[in-house]
């Protein structure tokens, strides 16, 4: 007999870019508590960046990236899944890299420190 090994409700059954959306989703929805004015801006994700987001030109790869608001476009924050992951070492680390690359954004979005955005920033 073949079938799934877990239902779809299960977090087993989630791809792992699945389960890194959720880990940005997660960062945003924390922030968005504590920042209302996040309501407008864009959470993604993007597996690796692209030559133009600083990728490739002899610095280190980025986590992420604030893309400002244009004509009729909101400010976008996106975190690079395949950088993170290389990164952390287990789901845990990774959750934590992801929502300090989330407020790393949202800081620079701001005009904050990334401490002034989350007071925990760091702390682990």
């Amino acid at each position: 007999m073949r079938g799934p090994i877990a239902p779809p409700q299960v977090p087993l059954a989630l791809s792992r870019a699945d389960a890194f959306d959720d880990l940005v989703r997660d960062a945003a929805d924390r922030l968005e508590r504590r920042w209302p004015q996040l309501a407008d801006v864009e959470f993604a994700v993007q597996e690796v960046p692209w030559p133009q987001d600083g990728a490739g030109d002899g610095d280190a790869v980025p986590l992420g990236r604030l893309v400002g608001a244009g004509k009729g476009r909101p400010s976008r924050i996106v975190v690079y899944r395949r950088p993170v992951e290389i990164r952390a070492k287990s789901r845990d680390e990774r959750a934590l890299l992801v929502h300090e690359v989330v407020v790393e954004q949202v800081a620079e979005l701001l005009g904050l420190s990334p401490e002034n955005v989350d007071p925990k920033y760091g702390e682990d």
